[in-house]
């Protein structure tokens, strides 16, 4: 590890472990999500879910009773779609037209854990016990973290349940696929014949 990159991570260290003086961690339990392979919104859903408390059945509204949440290997994140390209994260200077905007395929370059932040923070209630709420979050982009004295619990996440196909679905999809084979049938068929047609016209030529 060069002396830059020592830095660099000692600096990211001491980041993460500041502000917890400010949380009473008494009965707190650390929960560690994977984001590896994880689709962005599904995880950060799961991580607002801890970090408020409403997996406990002692969740209540106007108490911070969330647990710790720490996130390794942020950097890979996966999204759904063509959002790389066509989602953007926009802020204002202050100064007037200054409006600067960058994509989240530029984000995931500079800086990854930025990127689950704010989508956690998105879908927490904006009310004063926000910031407590965001101090008990840390995010690291690579599996390396200062916490590993801690009694460390993964988080599993919930399978995915997918939807079945509605019959009225159902059925346009199979008359499609017939549809397309109709038609690749019908072009084999035509190559044919023209084939079959060229041959006859050389053979009267000769």
């Amino acid at each position: 590890m060069t002396t830059q990159a020592a830095s660099t991570f000692n600096g990211n260290l001491k980041k993460a472990v500041a502000g917890l003086r400010r949380i009473n961690l008494e009965g707190l339990r650390w929960r560690v999500f994977d984001a590896k392979g994880q689709v962005l919104g599904r995880l950060a859903s799961q991580i607002a879910t801890v970090v408020q408390g409403k997996d406990k059945p002692t969740y209540t509204p106007n108490r911070d009773d969330g647990d710790m949440c720490v996130v390794i290997n942020a950097k890979d994140i996966c999204v759904t779609g063509r959002k790389l390209t066509d989602k953007f994260y926009r802020w204002h200077t202050g100064y007037v037209g200054n409006l600067k905007e960058r994509s989240l395929k530029d984000q995931m370059a500079k800086d990854p854990t930025e990127v689950i932040r704010k989508a956690v923070l998105r879908m927490l209630p904006r009310n004063k016990l926000r910031d407590d709420r965001d101090r008990k979050l840390r995010i690291f982009a690579d599996s390396e973290h200062p916490f590993g004295d801690r009694p460390l619990e993964p988080y599993i996440m919930p399978p995915r349940s997918v939807r079945e196909m509605r019959p009225r679905a159902r059925r346009a999809m199979i008359r499609a696929q017939k549809k397309a084979e109709q038609q690749e049938n019908g072009g084999n068929e035509s190559r044919r014949g023209r084939k079959r047609k060229n041959e006859v016209n050389t053979e009267l030529a000769a």
